[in-house]
């Protein structure tokens, strides 16, 4: 990703954020953990079960939820973190794509308003 995203490739970054603060919305479940090295920048993982169904629906996911990170993380989203975007069966694929970049949004302002 061009808008100073990183991508997160490694299975132990998506488990160490599984480990860490989530926020569910009716779109998707984000992941976020604060990194603890000095390192700047945000990383961003992406992931659908195949309760989302099949590769193509799959695909479909991942790609809207790419795109929503790309427009909303660089503003909302905080330097040092680590997100990972999960799909939801039906409702990534399916909704208004201004309705989840609003549920990136509220997730993020969740996830950093807690202590």
């Amino acid at each position: 990703m061009s808008s100073g995203l990183a991508i997160l490739k490694k299975r132990a970054d998506f488990l160490a954020a599984a480990r860490a603060r989530r926020q569910g919305t009716s779109s998707m479940m984000v992941q976020a953990r604060k990194r603890p090295e000095d390192d700047d920048g945000i990383r961003v993982g992406f992931t659908c079960s195949k309760k989302v169904g099949n590769a193509v629906a799959r695909n479909r996911a991942k790609r809207r939820l790419r795109e929503a990170a790309r427009l909303v993380l660089p503003d909302a989203g905080q330097s040092g973190w680590d997100y990972v975007l999960i799909g939801r069966a039906g409702a990534t694929a399916e909704r208004d794509f201004t309705d989840l970049q609003n549920d990136l949004r509220y997730a993020l302002r969740k996830l950093h308003a807690r202590p």
